[in-house]
């Protein structure tokens, strides 16, 4: 039998629900597929952004950072996000 390396790590779940269902929603209407396209059309390079790593990029404002605390089973004490992070209802907004 192969020996299996065993990393301990820790996954936070944090649910924000109740911070949700109290945000009002920030709505930004779509530009047309077409105005991208030909935008896009007579350009010699065309990048993607790595969406993966870009909420991670967005600073949560001073004055919301005490909104996004939480605490860990076992752990001392409270965190918080000084970053955006994933499930928050303008997240995707913002982003």
């Amino acid at each position: 039998m192969a020996s299996e390396k065993v990393t301990k790590a820790v996954w936070v779940c944090v649910d924000y629900r109740n911070l949700n269902e109290t945000t009002s929603k920030d709505e930004y209407p779509m530009p047309m597929v077409d105005m991208l396209i030909d935008g896009a059309a007579h350009n010699q390079i065309l990048s993607f952004m790595d969406g993966n790593v870009g909420y991670n990029q967005i600073m949560v404002a001073e004055k919301d950072i005490h909104k996004t605390t939480f605490k860990c089973l076992g752990a001392v004490g409270a965190y918080e996000y000084i970053v955006m992070p994933y499930r928050l209802k303008n997240a995707g907004a913002a982003y």
